[in-house]
């Protein structure tokens, strides 16, 4: 068939991508230094019909309108222009490419050596490539018309669970067909658990469409977490029945009437064309200089992943908000968490919350009101900013996560800033310019341990990786009491179920937004694997035993959440110094020592101190809290706080007893009480 077999017309520029018209398909793909494109239609056995030159270049946008075509198309693009690899133009016509834009793909991505636009030899890789590439669909994407309305949540109730769509749902006593799927996530059984733990937002793991890198190809591993994006708009394939698109849908839908807020976490920063040497298989075909960060010949790899997007390009810029559009207005999520934030908010080279693709989202009218969560680090120059992101991001909270780790690990000298952690890290979320909420606490996220883990393994245990157990972190701030890896000593099960428990309740009661890591709940172990990104199996998958830890686990989070929901200064104190609150009453907050008597400077520089304790009221002294961490297991009585006459009990692990005017502590725990005068 010859391209004389379609009529066309020159079409429009806007939207980017194929849309369909009342004639046909219009199709509009950005390409600053290509010098022709071409547009492959293939029919649904694969095989290339025709190519089709565009016809019109409008300020960097080619675009045609190809007539009579209609929905279900399966397309590519060819690109030809200068293939001077020294200068970063890497346009080979033998190379299929997906459309930045497709909504859909006719198969999931898999790495092939002929995908490469360049040979070992650095010459032009001559192989066609199109057995090897998936085909983009024209797709006219429509929503439910009954879609639940968004949930609306006031930012001091919101708690985040990490669920990634595969682990979750794999072993859930739910049907075969549906494990490991989007629909598994909202079965009965699904949708019942995240409900017990009275959390508010499902953070869910990568769900663009992304491929497993070449070398875990080559062992015989599957990237399994989803960091390896190769579309921004096509979801992933293997966690669907039918169609991946309708199907996450309908997972957003199920999760938002059971009265779930969701966001996506989402990488904006690399694809997986990866390496110069790689695939070529969309972005790098297109127009390789513009999309990819690079400085003499060489890509700027500040994501550690081969390369990384130039957010500082407007077409990029562009790319990712349009894309992020679409997955709020179209597929329905609540907001996202951006995965190495950092290279976002660079422009040449440097950070700053000026850069422009930050501002870009922070002044679009659908983009500002969602809810925005930034990693914010990379491994490029000044990759650490914690704390420096405009007020419009929260950002996750490694320094949280370290001393909370590090006090409960009885290590010296931490109480300090163990208050200044609990109390939302005021040094990094400054008084009078951000709220607490800002400050994702967090003491476990995907890529290190589990909470279990956490409290078994001194070491990594990594050798599953297939790379000599160099991968992941070398220093976890873990504690394994006594023995490494699972045991049968109930004594050592004991103390690290008491463990867990005083790492969710310090969490939980910690000014901040919290994150809690998906099976955490479940006391769910991955072997002491830290870096279990390729671990497509029972070590990631979550194992829903019924368990005496999974229901002291469970129960702590329900209960404490309920406690936050009903009490918002548990996550947000309005305190006299903070102009930030300046139009509210201020509420009061007391520290105290195991006397019972405010702490003073010698408390606070007692380098062997392991107990700190505060009392929190609410500004018309109606509710008044007491609230105790101790990290040694030597036993205390703790006198009540002073104008004390009863405290009523609302949360406590093992090892408390109260009296009429006393607080026994046989060992290390946390306690919360309601303070009756």
């Amino acid at each position: 068939m010859n391209p004389q077999t379609y009529q066309v017309s020159t079409g429009f520029p806007y939207p980017l991508g194929a849309t369909i018209t009342d004639k046909g398909v219009n199709f509009s793909v950005v390409s600053e230094d290509a010098h022709q494109l071409y547009l492959c239609l293939f029919d649904n056995e694969g095989n290339e019909q025709t190519k089709i030159p565009f016809t019109v270049k409008q300020k960097d946008v080619w675009h045609i309108e190809v007539l009579s075509l209609q929905e279900g198309q399966h397309y590519g693009l060819r690109a030809c222009g200068n293939f001077n690899p020294a200068k970063q133009q890497m346009f080979n016509e033998h190379k299929l490419l997906i459309d930045p834009y497709a909504k859909d793909l006719t198969e999931k991505l898999v790495w092939h050596k002929d995908q490469a636009a360049i040979t070992s030899k650095g010459k032009i890789h001559s192989i066609d490539s199109a057995n090897y590439v998936p085909k983009s669909i024209v797709r006219q994407i429509r929503t439910n018309p009954n879609r639940p309305d968004r949930i609306k949540l006031t930012p001091s109730s919101r708690a985040l669970y990490e669920l990634h769509v595969k682990g979750f749902s794999q072993n859930l006593p739910i049907d075969n067909e549906l494990k490991g799927t989007y629909l598994g996530v909202i079965t009965p059984a699904g949708i019942n658990h995240l409900k017990s733990l009275n959390i508010t937002t499902i953070q869910l793991m990568p769900c663009f469409s992304f491929m497993t890198e070449r070398h875990l190809q080559q062992l015989n591993l599957d990237n399994y977490w989803g960091y390896n994006p190769i579309s921004f708009f096509a979801p992933e394939p293997s966690y669907a029945k039918e169609d991946a698109i309708t199907e996450f849908q309908t997972m957003i839908d199920g999760l938002r009437r059971a009265g779930f807020e969701v966001i996506l976490d989402v990488v904006y920063n690399h694809t997986a064309e990866s390496e110069l040497d790689q695939s070529s298989v969309c972005f790098r075909g297109l127009d390789n200089a513009r999309y990819y960060r690079h400085q003499d010949g060489k890509y700027l790899n500040y994501t550690g992943c081969g390369n990384c997007i130039d957010t500082y390009d407007s077409a990029s810029i562009r790319l990712i908000c349009d894309s992020m559009r679409y997955w709020v207005e179209v597929m329905g999520v609540d907001g996202f968490r951006f995965d190495l934030g950092v290279d976002l908010g660079r422009t040449d080279h440097n950070f700053t919350p000026k850069a422009p693709l930050l501002q870009a989202i922070l002044q679009d009218p659908i983009l500002s009101e969602i809810c925005l969560v930034m990693e914010p680090w990379d491994i490029g120059p000044n990759g650490y900013q914690v704390g420096n992101f405009p007020k419009g991001f929260m950002e996750c909270n490694d320094k949280y996560r370290d001393t909370i780790r590090r006090f409960w690990r009885g290590d010296l000298g931490v109480v300090p800033e163990f208050a200044t952690r609990f109390m939302g890290s005021r040094d990094c979320f400054h008084k009078g310019y951000k709220t607490a909420l800002n400050s994702v606490n967090y003491i476990t996220y995907h890529d290190g341990y589990t909470m279990k883990d956490l409290v078994s393994y001194h070491q990594r245990h990594n050798l599953a990786n297939m790379e000599d157990n160099r991968d992941g972190h070398g220093d976890n701030i873990s504690q394994n009491f006594g023995i490494e890896g699972e045991t049968d000593n109930t004594e050592i099960q004991e103390k690290r179920l008491n463990q867990q428990l005083c790492f969710i309740a310090t969490l939980l009661l910690s000014q901040g937004t919290p994150h809690i890591l998906g099976g955490d709940e479940l006391s769910h172990s991955q072997q002491g694997n830290n870096n279990a990104y390729c671990q497509n199996n029972e070590i990631t998958w979550l194992n829903w035993q019924e368990t005496e830890a999974r229901s002291a686990i469970q129960d702590t989070i329900s209960t404490l959440m309920l406690l936050r929901k009903n009490y918002p200064i548990l996550a947000e104190v309005h305190l006299e110094d903070d102009l930030l609150y300046q139009h509210v009453p201020s509420d009061h907050i007391q520290w105290l020592s195991e006397q019972g008597t405010p702490m003073k400077n010698d408390d606070w520089s007692d380098m062997n101190r392991h107990y700190i304790a505060l009392t929190l009221a609410t500004s018309d002294l109606a509710t008044r809290f007491w609230i105790i961490f101790y990290n040694h297991d030597t036993p205390l009585d703790i006198p009540f706080p002073t104008d004390t006459a009863q405290v009523e009990v609302l949360y406590h692990t093992p090892g408390f007893t109260l009296s009429t005017k006393t607080l026994y502590c046989a060992y290390r725990g946390v306690f919360i009480g309601k303070i009756h005068h």
